[in-house]
């Protein structure tokens, strides 16, 4: 599914030509990454948008207590479920290259597949049906999720993760974001 509208008036912002807050969180997005992604440049037209990204995405890979490979499955649900194509080929590659999970986890996810590991495919399911079900999990899914070893704690994480992609999804889909040269290897197109 793809987004009937596009911005148009807004650039996707570059270091040289944002100025203020937007200009900083690029340059620091270039310190961090060795390059300006797409999406940020597209985030930074509105620098509260990308600083509240920003700050949340940190926090959640900082403290939420989910391993890499297991971050990485949450934001790809979670970018399958809402159809972003940016999303789904940046971490397809940020798990890949970066997070060291495995090709076979990251592929069942991006073509709906069962993901063979149990704790990771609880992860997955609960992951989905909270997008799905716009916050509203029920018991079964929520029994199965504590089963496979996860808390209710696990399901805040999961809920800050849903706030970070939302940010970041909603913004390529209405941007049309291109994908950046480095992660074109996972590009991926929703059905």
């Amino acid at each position: 599914m793809t987004s009937t509208y596009r911005i148009k008036s807004l650039p996707l912002l570059s270091i040289e030509v944002a100025q203020g807050k937007a200009k900083a969180a690029l340059v620091k997005a270039k310190q961090q990454l060795g390059f300006v992604p797409n999406m940020y440049g597209a985030m930074a037209n509105e620098p509260e948008l990308f600083e509240a990204y920003a700050s949340g995405y940190a926090a959640f890979r900082r403290e939420c207590g989910f391993s890499p490979v297991e971050q990485e499955v949450i934001f790809l649900a979670i970018s399958r479920e809402n159809s972003c194509d940016y999303c789904m080929a940046a971490h397809s590659f940020v798990a890949d290259a970066m997070s060291k999970g495995p090709i076979a986890v990251t592929d069942a996810i991006r073509e709906g597949r069962p993901i063979a590991d149990p704790k990771l495919a609880a992860l997955a399911t609960l992951t989905t049906k909270m997008v799905a079900s716009r916050g509203r999990p029920t018991d079964d899914d929520v029994r199965a999720f504590l089963a496979a070893g996860y808390t209710e704690r696990n399901i805040l994480g999961i809920i800050l993760a849903i706030g970070v992609k939302t940010f970041s999804n909603y913004t390529n889909h209405i941007f049309h974001t291109p994908v950046d040269e480095v992660f074109a290897s996972r590009m991926w197109k929703a059905a």
